[in-house]
């Protein structure tokens, strides 16, 4: 347990650091993990906060008790104010940063707040002419497009599978039911999908789409919202069979050939079209005039 608690201790921390966190809004135990800070100083940042109010700038963590000017370094690029009082604190510029932008508005003779999220202004900076001994050309890119889109959360839009509220338990499925879930498992023999009643349904391969399937890791993944059909509910078993073929028909793998059903003969055509054939054959014997002499053969 020691090590599965390290381990996700390291992957949250790992996120708050990427995607970092609104110092106003953010709770001791989320804070705890930014880059800098420990569970004293997370403490003692809500603690001034719930005293003082919200933090105006990121300059004003330096009252906190414990946090000195190197955690400061450390912890400030990773905390957002959305509506503070210089607009770079809603970004990841770190502080020690700031001049340099400002020199860059002053560049271009424009503000802060004009410069901030505007493509064609930010895309007209020349980069060249902002490298020093102490800043690269990564960290002015880095810089740079940050500026074009200030506080960006980095993760992707997360979906959800909207379950319907007229199904709570297996008992309330209905086949021919159409629903939306999430996709739990992926096996060899198909997926297993959360619908919203405590009981995951089972996609079986052959049931994933309508085409030949031979991998079900090439149609669905774990964690994908899809579409099911239900096919068929055992309450009994607790066992729910869906179905993502959801069209009327199969369809065609491209490049393939279309074959046309064709209709089975009705038997009383069958037997008049054979009686005319017999009768034409008929008719070509009695008018049929061998081009030899049989009786010259016989000599």
């Amino acid at each position: 347990q020691s090590k599965l608690k390290e381990s996700l201790d390291e992957v949250v921390e790992s996120c708050v650091n990427r995607v970092g966190v609104d110092v106003n809004l953010a709770s001791e135990e989320l804070l705890k993990y930014v880059s800098g800070l420990n569970r004293l100083i997370a403490a003692n940042i809500v603690n001034y906060r719930n005293q003082h109010g919200a933090f105006p700038s990121r300059e004003a963590l330096l009252k906190v008790p414990g946090l000195g000017e190197k955690k400061y370094q450390l912890c400030a690029g990773f905390l957002r104010i959305p509506e503070g009082q210089n607009p770079l604190d809603n970004s990841s510029v770190h502080p020690e940063r700031y001049e340099l932008v400002k020199k860059m508005a002053t560049e271009l003779k424009t503000t802060l707040n004009e410069l901030i999220g505007n493509s064609v202004l930010i895309r007209s900076i020349d980069q060249k002419k902002f490298i020093s001994d102490d800043v690269g050309l990564p960290t002015i890119e880095d810089i740079l497009q940050e500026l074009e889109k200030p506080g960006r959360d980095p993760r992707a839009e997360f979906k959800y599978a909207r379950f319907d509220e007229k199904v709570m338990e297996i008992k309330d499925l209905k086949e021919g039911m159409i629903l939306e879930g999430t996709v739990t498992n992926v096996t060899n023999f198909g997926a297993f999908v959360d619908i919203g009643v405590h009981q995951d349904g089972l996609v079986h391969i052959s049931e994933l789409a309508n085409r030949f399937v031979d991998d079900p890791k090439k149609v669905v993944k774990v964690g994908q919202v899809v579409k099911v059909k239900v096919i068929k509910v055992d309450v009994e078993l607790k066992r729910i069979s869906l179905s993502m073929k959801l069209g009327e028909g199969p369809s065609e793998p491209k490049g393939a050939r279309s074959v046309k059903t064709a209709k089975a003969p009705d038997s009383k055509d069958l037997a008049k079209k054979f009686s005319q054939t017999k009768e034409n054959e008929k008719q070509k014997l009695k008018t049929y005039k061998p081009k030899f002499n049989i009786r010259q053969i016989m000599k």
